[in-house]
């Protein structure tokens, strides 16, 4: 489902408005495995089961495009490390 904010993001685009993905790791509990969870400044989430699989980056990589994809974005996303996960941000 698109949000009218979501859609304000798709038609800015071209108008080169950037819209950043934001990850977070949160550690095994008592019911769920570890998970990471992608995010952005609207309230846009989804968590995701931690692929253990994949390490580093490449997790958290994961996330933001389950994020893109649900929220019908496009467009290549570069990303980087902070202190509390990692930012992802799109450069097409």
């Amino acid at each position: 489902m698109m949000t009218r904010r979501s859609r304000l993001f798709l038609d800015k685009t071209r108008g080169r408005t950037m819209k950043a993905i934001q990850t977070k790791y949160f550690g095994p509990g008592n019911v769920k495995g570890s998970r990471i969870k992608a995010f952005d400044s609207d309230g846009n989430s989804v968590t995701i089961s931690y692929p253990y699989e994949l390490s580093g980056e490449d997790v958290h990589r994961k996330a933001a495009e389950a994020l893109r994809d649900k929220m019908q974005w496009k467009g290549e996303m570069v990303g980087g490390s902070i202190k509390t996960g990692y930012v992802f941000v799109f450069v097409s």
